[in-house]
């Protein structure tokens, strides 16, 4: 589920092989030359299913929509998403709706692989402000976010009991996040862990004021990055901080599923993961501690991807109108645990679901992480050095970041 959800991974391989090989849109597979093409009587819809759950409601979602149009609509759940989305337009057979990444959409849109469509729907000026930046290109509003997720400190309520601390002692910026860390480490347990990802540390640098990008200006290595990253170094360092892989757990929350982290920065999904693994395990969750800027998280999203071009596409939009109501969003909210990407329906959940209240909260403040074309690349080499960060040189690390990102974002532009 997390990586679906994170997308944090570079794209596959198969992508910029299928990307290179086809022309734009998703073609007219079902025309014949001279005819022309049959009303389209059914739609395919592929998705990247986080379980059984998810797969479910999206099938009776769509049934429900195809009852009242008349549309049929096949629900795949696929194997591998970016695979099988990239092979689909390299062989002319895209699906006609399909989740489509915030890692992967500046790709697609560059390529006019995309229908612009979301300005069109009713509901286009009820999205998170930052969910609608996150997909759009060249300032259109290109897909609609089908939902969205943050990143929060996740504290294991009874081990912070059995360190002496409180509700006063809750973290709310960097100093108090260290003190309790430091608390909560003791030979079995470190206070915290998260993932050795710029999907994670990259929340240090936005509370730091930083960020790998300003506009369109690189600043990887910018003063700011380099205090986050410190930070960082200073937690590795007094061993309050340690990666999952050093604590024997595949993710973060594995790690606070066991009980070898207290503390974790993990987005909702880990509430699923936990009830299904460690149904023990009592936990709250809160917003992230401010840094010396303010407060700062990273959102995560898909949009709902239509083909550029495709037949089908107005009624691909009538379904997308269909699942992206506040109504219907509340119903995967239930069924899956997402939470919504209008900021009305956000708000029923947070009534609804007291106990995730701090990731809607961060809603306000999140940005989406740095994804031009090309850019999942060298995220992906900053992630490998991360996994070293502990006695490294910051700003040398973020050299190198710079100066990849503004050669991959230069020939993005080219």
């Amino acid at each position: 589920m997390r990586h679906s959800k994170l997308g944090s991974v570079a794209l596959a391989g198969a992508l910029a092989l299928a990307l290179a090989s086809c022309s734009g849109g998703g073609g007219d597979a079902g025309a014949t030359d001279g005819a022309e093409a049959p009303a389209a009587e059914s739609l395919t819809m592929l998705i990247g299913s986080s379980g059984d759950a998810e797969t479910a409601a999206v099938q009776a979602a769509a049934d429900a929509w195809a009852a009242e149009s008349g549309t049929d609509v096949e629900v795949i759940a696929a194997s591998d998403l970016n695979q099988e989305l990239a092979q689909g337009f390299a062989g002319d057979s895209a699906p006609d709706v399909f989740y489509m990444g915030w890692d992967q959409f500046q790709t697609y849109a560059s390529d006019d692989y995309l229908e612009p469509y979301a300005m069109d729907l009713e509901n286009a000026g009820e999205f998170y402000p930052a969910l609608v930046e996150a997909f759009s290109y060249e300032g259109e509003f290109v897909c609609a976010p089908k939902d969205f997720s943050t990143l929060g400190l996740v504290i294991n309520t009874q081990l912070w009991a059995d360190a002496g601390l409180t509700d006063a002692d809750i973290p709310t910026d960097w100093e108090s996040l260290q003190a309790a860390a430091e608390a909560l480490t003791t030979g079995d347990t470190v206070g915290l862990s998260m993932g050795p990802e710029y999907a994670r540390l990259g929340v240090f640098m936005e509370q730091a004021g930083g960020g790998l990008m300003d506009g369109d200006t690189i600043t990887a290595n910018s003063p700011e990055n380099v205090e986050a990253l410190e930070y960082v170094q200073g937690l590795l360092e007094a061993g309050s901080l340690k990666w999952p892989a050093d604590l024997n757990a595949g993710w973060g929350g594995e790690a606070f599923g066991t009980g070898a982290a207290a503390m974790v920065i993990e987005g909702p999904w880990i509430r699923g993961a936990l009830e299904n693994d460690f149904p023990d395990v009592e936990f709250e969750v809160v917003e992230l501690p401010e840094g010396p800027a303010g407060p700062g998280t990273f959102t995560f999203s898909n949009c709902w991807g239509i083909p550029e071009g495709q037949e089908t596409a107005e009624t691909a939009q009538e379904l997308v109108a269909f699942l992206t109501s506040d109504e219907q969003q509340l119903e995967f909210s239930e069924a899956f645990g997402v939470i919504p990407s209008t900021e009305s329906a956000a708000a029923t959940y947070a009534e609804t679901y007291p106990e995730n209240a701090a990731f809607v909260a961060g809603a306000d403040y999140a940005v989406s992480p740095v994804a031009f074309a090309g850019a999942a690349d060298v995220t992906s080499e900053f992630n490998n050095a991360i996994t070293t960060l502990q006695g490294a040189d910051a700003q040398a690390v973020l050299d190198q970041v710079q100066s990849q990102l503004e050669a991959a974002y230069q020939a993005s532009q080219g």
